[in-house]
């Protein structure tokens, strides 16, 4: 009996050792505190893509920062209100047109900036007067940091989930539906509240799987969640997966999602740790086994962001972006190196 529960225990522990990977570049610094990353994959050259990333500093010294696959600053949107995540999402309609944006959490303001990409850069198309999240919470409650933005594929529909600096046991996220204001603008309104925690730490990572229609959260002390992405869905309230809950030592942060066309893939979660953070890499399809843990070099990071498309030459299978706090900056590394390094298919 004895040995039976020790090799239960040892199978029940036991997770593959971390292998370090090199980066392949890194961006230019921000001006105080770097946070959360995203990518925008341009439609027709994608070596022109962008790296999006906050600077969660108070304004006037918060900002958005756009990057180029060199790591090169290609615009700065400054006087964001401690702007914490961002993300992208592709094809959402404005004035008839379909165009792409990334949003961002304007904590200290409690609201949303939506920005549509073009070419090189963002413009601004937030609806100031319909922008307001956590509308009736106070503090802390209605300050907004982690988003993730999610498109319904049966009709368009785009919605940014949106997790609290502080929240309840139950009902921690919401899900708010992004709508044409009329004038050119993109206001939000309120579809639900969901989402359990633990109580211990924050959540602040969360990341949507688009094709498959799954949201992911990191609830820092206690693992990783998995709920239906669609407001709609039968069981939308109903917890698909809890896993991730051992052989973290630091808080679950970041949470990125390596999306092959087939459903196969993996969901990507940060080890934050001082000086070298690890990435724990678990598969997509199935039961989300962890199947590799990556270090890269990286300080204490916060958001991720990972990219399963071709980028060009150099990053051939995508790229993953981390957050880089002691330098201020972003790192990149090639999906090549990270699927050969660690031996992943």
């Amino acid at each position: 009996m004895r040995y039976f529960l020790t090799a239960l225990a040892i199978a029940f522990f036991w997770q593959p050792a971390a292998v370090d990977v090199r980066p392949a570049l890194s961006t230019e610094p921000v001006g105080e505190d770097p946070d959360d990353p995203a990518v925008w994959v341009h439609p027709a050259d994608p070596q022109q893509s962008l790296i999006l990333g906050t600077d969660k500093a108070a304004a006037p010294q918060g900002a958005l920062y756009v990057f180029g696959l060199d790591g090169k600053i290609r615009q700065k949107v400054p006087g964001i209100d401690r702007p914490n995540n961002v993300d992208v999402e592709y094809g959402f309609r404005l004035g008839g047109e379909a165009i792409d944006i990334a949003v961002v959490t304007e904590r200290y303001k409690q609201r949303l900036r939506i920005f549509r990409i073009v070419d090189g850069g963002v413009s601004d198309i937030t609806s100031h007067h319909r922008s307001r999240v956590f509308a009736g919470e106070s503090g802390e409650a209605a300050a907004p940091m982690g988003i993730a933005l999610y498109r319904r594929p049966r009709d368009g529909a785009v919605f940014a989930i949106v997790s609290p600096k502080t929240g309840p046991r139950e009902g921690y996220l919401a899900q708010y539906r992004l709508e044409d204001d009329g004038n050119g603008r993109v206001g939000v309104s309120l579809v639900r509240r969901f989402g359990r925690f633990s109580g211990g730490g924050e959540i602040e990572a969360v990341a949507v799987d688009d094709a498959l229609g799954h949201v992911y959260y990191a609830d820092e002390a206690d693992g990783i969640h998995k709920y239906p992405a669609d407001p709609d869905h039968p069981q939308a309230a109903r917890e698909l997966s809890h896993f991730g809950k051992t052989g973290f030592s630091g808080d679950r942060e970041g949470i990125g999602i390596y999306a092959r066309p087939d459903g196969t893939g993996y969901i990507v979660c940060t080890d934050q740790l001082d000086g070298a953070s690890r990435y724990h890499i678990y598969r997509r399809e199935g039961a989300p086994e962890l199947v590799a843990i990556i270090r890269g070099g990286a300080d204490s990071t916060d958001g991720i962001e990972v990219v399963s498309a071709p980028l060009g030459p150099r990053f051939p299978k995508g790229l993953l972006v981390a957050m880089n706090s002691g330098p201020r900056n972003f790192l990149v590394y090639g999906w090549e190196e990270i699927a050969r390094t660690a031996s992943l298919e």
